[in-house]
């Protein structure tokens, strides 16, 4: 059978929203966030990030569609070189699943040579984007139940538990929680949680406690690689970071609490698998 792109599939649509850098898939710009999370020193660290490094604009990407391949490229490697990836790409396919599914093995490695680990990461574009086809495109991705479309995307060969959520959060607008390294040591230093928290625990701790909102999902995973980058290196870089960890004693994780009470978590109308510690365009 023919391999074909879906018809009028939204994840092939080019995006309308712009910031400074270029375009990018998420929801519309928010100038200023009026809560972030449900706890109270969760909430004022994330304000106090967003107040220094302002909105963040994520995810870098023209379609719905690249958001998926951006964040297999971004594994284990800077966003400087994912964006060499994309421009090779480009030279040579229209960016779309059939596309890369009809393009030659050489030439599909020889374009995103750049990002590196291109054998393996050539694969991972051609399984993804097969999978991608197969259920339906970014239409699933919106409406099926978020759970058991995640499980079944981390059944994809070279999809991990960031990469899952990276494409659910960004490409399909869902509120999942996306942890990485940064996420880990910036919750460790500030005391809320052991910096070696397995991933689910960690992202079960801040879906119970974020605004159900999705810019606030959006922009909480943006603001912690801004602040990873930049400041929460191994040797923490505090004295310009917006959100300091406090130097007079060493954080200590909280015990872990029961679920938010549901009331408590108010909708607002607010604006490993190793997926790069850069994240895009840091």
């Amino acid at each position: 059978m023919a391999v074909r792109d879906l018809p009028g599939d939204p994840g092939l649509r080019p995006t309308l929203l712009r910031s400074e850098r270029g375009p990018y898939v998420g929801t519309p710009r928010v100038r200023r966030f009026g809560r972030f999370a449900c706890d109270p020193a969760l909430d004022r660290l994330l304000l106090a990030l967003q107040a220094g490094f302002g909105p963040q604009r994520w995810w870098p990407a023209e379609t719905p569609f690249e958001v998926v391949l951006g964040a297999i490229l971004t594994q284990n490697t800077a966003w400087s070189n994912v964006e060499k990836a994309f421009h090779g790409l480009r030279l040579v396919t229209a960016l779309t699943p059939a596309s890369l599914l009809l393009l030659p093995e050489p030439e599909l490695e020889a374009a995103i040579h750049p990002s590196g680990f291109f054998r393996a990461k050539a694969r991972k574009l051609r399984e993804l984007s097969r999978w991608y086809l197969e259920v339906g495109g970014l239409r699933t991705l919106v409406e099926e139940p978020l759970e058991p479309l995640r499980s079944a995307l981390l059944g994809v060969f070279g999809v991990g538990p960031e990469t899952a959520d990276s494409i659910l959060c960004y490409a399909a607008g869902r509120r999942t929680a996306v942890v990485d390294v940064y996420t880990r040591r910036i919750l460790g230093r500030h005391g809320f949680l052991s910096p070696d928290a397995p991933y689910e625990e960690v992202r079960g701790w801040l879906g119970e406690r974020l605004v159900p909102s999705q810019a606030v999902f959006e922009e909480f995973h943006a603001l912690c690689v801004r602040a990873g980058h930049h400041h929460c290196r191994p040797t923490a870089a505090c004295e310009a970071c917006p959100a300091p960890t406090p130097r007079d004693s060493l954080p200590v994780a909280r015990k872990p609490q029961g679920p938010v009470d549901p009331r408590e978590r108010k909708s607002e109308s607010l604006r490993t698998d190793s997926v790069s510690h850069r994240g895009p365009r840091a």
